[in-house]
């Protein structure tokens, strides 16, 4: 609940406290002195558009601050909290209570603080809508569009594990929607493009690159183009290594094997220890010689002797380069390349089995969201005939005897061009939309047997504020904790029917910490807490206090014809205060 507010420069007020308890809490004051600023500063703390010029003249900002306590709210919703408070940083005080403030610049932007850390404005509504519902005259007003009376009918219903499997299904068919359509009327060029990639790859494979060809070509034929060269420096290099013989037409001379042969034996022959050593240190020099010669010689054995080897290989360079200059700048670019077609191929089957494939999973997608909008329209419509007949009832308790409320579940026709027609199971073809396939839309008549009109064209304000509250009434079980906010909820209402209305909001404020701001005394008479907001004549601005018994039956008495000083008046007013507390008592 909400137990405490702090607002500074805002309207009329320059800096005003008010500590809120459980139950009933009313709010009153002369017109002009800013008792809605009250108000005001709660939608800035639900996270509502931050207007500068309700900074007070002569401030540079307007602050709002307010101290929540969850005590007493339910385990879902306190587990709610805990994960907005953990997503935001945010920190309980010492007594466990979440201090949320709004600040508004008359020249910048509004800064939002949750629990101490700085949020933006929307993780603040996040947290206060668990806290807070709020109605004003433009909350009647939303209650007039056909979405807020279907949201309120799904309140009542209960409906919120439908609507979630629902909202998965229709996505699901919606993409399933799209694919089926990309894929009909890309047809054509989706076929022109397999054709393109199957022939690349016919070429590609047709060629058949090994990874890393084209470089080993290159090293193949360069030495291939100076194949004489190398032969007769090869040639060279083994004579001298290793020597001729009569079959290589060579003079007999001594090799490089053999003097160095003879140059260790010789050093090996002597009886100087430092000779010797260097006899055995010619032992791998002769090794060293031994192996290059013979590899060498394996390098001349591999030499290729037919001068069209260069040719072939000059051939395939050139069937490669046809593969590097379309597709990839070297071959294992273009195996690269190869990969990624054939994947693109396997997306891109545009064959009737295909298309039919798709549709198959349009129509299994269709009929699962169809079964879940059916079930979510059997619920709606069960429903809706509870809450009218309660909501029926509780306006006969709101001086509304006569009145009728109703509640039409009808289905969304489809338009022209729908983005979204859901064939049901019965063969009528709807919009599926958002929330469902229904629409939703409340009916009113003051009068029972006369025709009931929509909500929209048949209720005037008093009687939409009554409908508003009676289907609060209703509602509230749905949120037992939470603090619940009313200005001037009783406008265009009085007599018998404020009577009611106090009657009904004391009835909420059992379950509900309930804040109302009105200007009848029948409404005032019913609180546990009386707060006014009165001028100070110094410098205009305006201060919230609580009222004690004595000034509680003097603002009655101004509330109901300007007699506060007046014995009469006082006298009308503790009478209407002790008839309103013996109402709301248990015993009653």
């Amino acid at each position: 609940m909400l137990s405490e507010i702090r607002i500074e420069s805002l309207g009329a007020i320059k800096a005003a406290d008010a500590e809120f308890d459980r139950g009933l809490t009313v709010l009153t004051g002369e017109t002009g002195t800013g008792k809605t600023m009250v108000v005001t500063g709660l939608h800035l703390l639900g996270g509502a558009r931050a207007d500068a010029n309700r900074v007070r003249s002569g401030a540079a900002r307007a602050v709002v601050e307010g101290r929540f306590s969850t005590t007493d709210i339910g385990a879902d919703l306190a587990a709610q909290v805990d994960e907005i408070l953990d997503a935001s940083g945010a920190e309980r005080d010492e007594d466990g209570s979440v201090i949320a403030l709004r600040s508004v610049s008359r020249e910048g932007p509004s800064r939002a603080y949750l629990g101490g850390r700085s949020v933006p404005a929307k993780s603040l509504s996040t947290f206060t809508a668990q806290l807070l519902t709020l109605h004003g005259q433009n909350d009647q007003l939303r209650l007039m569009r056909s979405d807020e009376q279907r949201a309120a009918l799904d309140r009542f219903a209960d409906v919120t594990d439908a609507l979630r499997r629902y909202r998965k299904l229709r996505e699901e068919w919606l993409q399933a929607r799209r694919d089926l359509a990309e894929r009909t009327n890309s047809a054509r060029e989706l076929a022109q493009e397999s054709d393109r990639l199957l022939f690349a790859l016919e070429e590609i494979d047709g060629i058949d690159p090994s990874p890393g060809e084209d470089d080993a070509l290159v090293a193949d034929i360069k030495r291939l183009s100076e194949l004489d060269a190398l032969r007769e420096s090869a040639t060279a290099a083994r004579l001298s290594l290793a020597g001729g013989d009569e079959a290589d037409g060579a003079e007999p001379s001594a090799s490089a094997a053999q003097l160095v042969a003879q140059a260790k034996a010789a050093l090996e022959a002597t009886d100087d220890a430092v000779l010797q050593a260097l006899g055995g240190q010619l032992t791998d020099a002769l090794t060293v010689v031994e192996d290059v010669a013979r590899e060498v010689g394996g390098y001349l054995g591999e030499l290729p002797t037919d001068a069209s080897t260069l040719e072939t290989k000059l051939a395939r360079q050139a069937e490669l380069r046809t593969l590097t200059r379309k597709y990839a700048p070297d071959i294992d670019g273009v195996l690269a390349w190869a990969g990624q077609a054939r994947d693109r191929l396997a997306q891109l089957d545009v064959s009737e089995e295909a298309l039919a494939g798709l549709q198959q999973r349009v129509d299994e997608s269709a009929a699962r969201l169809a079964d879940v909008a059916a079930e979510l329209t059997r619920t709606r419509t069960k429903a809706a005939k509870r809450l009218a007949k309660a909501v029926t009832t509780e306006l006969a308790g709101l001086a509304m005897a006569q009145a009728e409320f109703t509640i039409d579940v009808t289905p969304m026709l489809v338009g022209p061009e729908d983005s979204a027609p859901l064939t049901l199971s019965s063969g009528a073809t709807v919009h599926a939309g958002s929330a469902g396939v229904d629409a939703v839309e409340f009916g009113f008549t003051a009068h029972r047997g006369s025709t009931v009109l929509p909500l929209t064209k048949s209720a005037s304000g008093g009687e939409l504020s009554r409908v508003m509250l009676a289907l609060e009434v209703v509602l509230a079980a749905s949120a037992e904790g939470t603090t619940m906010v009313f200005d001037e909820v009783d406008a265009g209402v009085g007599g018998r029917a404020a009577v009611q209305i106090g009657r009904r909001l004391a009835r909420l404020a059992r379950t509900h910490q309930v804040i109302v701001v009105t200007h009848l005394p029948q409404v005032a008479a019913y609180a546990d807490t009386h707060l006014v907001v009165d001028a100070l004549a110094r410098d205009g601005s305006s201060r919230v206090r609580r009222l004690d018994d004595d000034e509680r039956v003097a603002e009655l008495a101004r509330m109901l014809a300007g007699l506060g000083e007046s014995d009469t008046g006082r006298a009308h007013a503790r009478e209407l205060l002790e008839a309103a507390q013996q109402d709301r008592a248990p015993s009653s």
